[in-house]
């Protein structure tokens, strides 16, 4: 029960999104603009400032790639198996290799662990961030038939905002620049305002979800792949992380995590079986209720 209350914040918060768009139909976008390109880069500002750069951060990294691709071997050979089609295909790695980090993961890391953990959680944010801005356009690019170049997928990391946040905080700790507390406590007040709205901006988005025919198999191997497979490898990966315990955790946890948002507005941007792509995301969301709390208390949370 304990465990369960750590989650039920979290989605009381999702339903609140959920219900509010459901009754007065808001502009998503306008809400996600703000969060995305104000509260987000403010909050992995404040991160990446007031957090030593050690090498903790190339391992994170490293092992994200690791596990990326790891996941896509297993998915690509489940897809060939089930004699699944080039779009199916691409669909469901836009499910199992993109966990939800930030509007799901941070959170429950900060309310599951504490602020520490927090701070490793949203560095991994950003790290997730990179890898879908490049892994990520490959795949649905390639499902869409279409040819980006290496370029076009090294400019789009460079359309996030929460890049640049990173990478001010970086510069600047490393310039050994001090900035004023009272600017410091603004910067850190607005950018924690980001936690809620981006929870809040999931419900709204699972609010516009809508169920079509797809594929059973395909949705159960995403389910499988991104809820149960990914955790298990990032437990067995952490075996051979040199990084302490708790951010062993949040690479759990976050590892653990559904389907992200972003990949559905991947799959609509490259109509890649987006309905396929957004239901999962659904269900997915909806069947972390059951596994999340596990996955805690297997950590002794």
């Amino acid at each position: 029960m304990q465990l369960l209350m750590i989650i039920l914040p979290v989605f009381l918060i999702f339903g609140a999104g959920y219900i509010a768009q459901k009754l007065l139909d808001m502009d998503i976008k306008s809400v996600s603009a703000l969060a995305l390109y104000i509260l987000l880069p403010l909050l992995t500002f404040n991160t990446f400032y007031r957090n030593e750069i050690t090498m903790d951060y190339f391992y994170l990294f490293l092992f994200s790639l690791i596990i990326t691709a790891i996941l896509a071997g297993i998915t690509i050979a489940i897809g060939f198996f089930m004699k699944s089609t080039k779009e199916d295909i691409s669909a469901m790695l836009l499910g199992t290799l993109f966990p939800n980090s930030g509007n799901y993961g941070s959170p429950v890391v900060l309310f599951a662990i504490g602020a520490t953990a927090f701070d490793y959680a949203v560095v991994l944010m950003v790290l997730h961030g990179f890898i879908i801005s490049t892994v990520g356009i490959f795949i649905a690019s390639f499902g869409n038939g279409a040819t980006i170049s290496v370029k076009e997928a090294v400019v789009s990391i460079f359309r996030i905002p929460v890049i640049y946040g990173a990478l001010a905080g970086i510069l600047i700790q490393l310039a050994d620049i001090t900035i004023d507390d009272k600017l410091m406590e603004i910067i850190e007040m607005t950018g924690n305002a980001s936690i809620p709205v981006v929870m809040l901006i999931l419900g709204m988005q699972l609010a516009q979800i809508t169920k079509e025919k797809f594929k059973v198999k395909n949705i159960t191997t995403v389910i499988a792949v991104r809820m149960i497979i990914s955790p298990i490898i990032a437990m067995i990966l952490v075996m051979f992380m040199p990084i302490d315990d708790t951010m062993k955790a949040v690479f759990i946890i976050l590892n653990a995590m559904p389907v992200a948002a972003n990949s559905t507005m991947l799959a609509v941007q490259f109509n890649v079986k987006p309905n396929l792509v957004s239901f999962s995301t659904l269900v997915t969301t909806l069947f972390s209720l059951i596994t999340i709390p596990i996955c805690l208390y297997l950590l002794g949370v």
